[in-house]
């Protein structure tokens, strides 16, 4: 059974690893640069909420939680999630956005909203809108790919009021 819980000190090699697979990869995250022990702990560490999905010691995938802006703005919050490539398809990623709605929720926040998905990921945009997510729009190109084209981004948001 996936847990998913508060990361540890203990689970940041694997962390990264995932991370940088993303990063690697070109076509989800906004990064380019990729993580090393150290930026990786203070990354990680720096954000309000950091979790992972893990059976015993093996970490799945993970998220990480923070503030979307400031001030005014400063109960928005944004979010981003990463699986293990030969994991995914497997709903570790709904169980990482259902503990983050629980945990954004729990951190005072009222918006989860996220500022960049790609339109061709049909499969993260499905799982959002199956949660009660509500698209904004397009930006049209809006995301430099790896291979150097641009892709539209599709901004969503989600009011967080308790509930899944």
């Amino acid at each position: 059974m996936t847990e998913i819980r508060q990361y540890r000190e203990e689970d940041l090699d694997q962390m990264i690893s995932i991370w940088n697979e993303v990063v690697e990869e070109g076509i989800a995250f906004p990064q380019t640069e990729i993580l090393d022990r150290e930026s990786g702990s203070l990354f990680f560490g720096s954000q309000t909420h950091t979790a992972v999905a893990c059976e015993g010691d093996t970490v799945y995938g993970l998220y990480i939680l923070h503030p979307n802006n400031v001030g005014r703005c400063g109960h928005i919050c944004n979010a981003s999630y990463c699986v293990r490539s030969d994991l995914r398809g497997k709903h570790i990623g709904e169980q990482l956005v259902k503990d983050c709605l629980h945990q954004a929720y729990v951190h005072g926040f009222r918006v989860l909203q996220f500022n960049a998905v790609v339109e061709s990921n049909t499969h993260a945009r499905r799982l959002y809108e199956r949660l009660g997510f509500v698209q904004l729009g397009t930006i049209p190109g809006g995301f430099l790919m790896k291979d150097g084209h641009y892709e539209n981004i599709c901004p969503y948001y989600r009011l967080l009021d308790g509930t899944l």
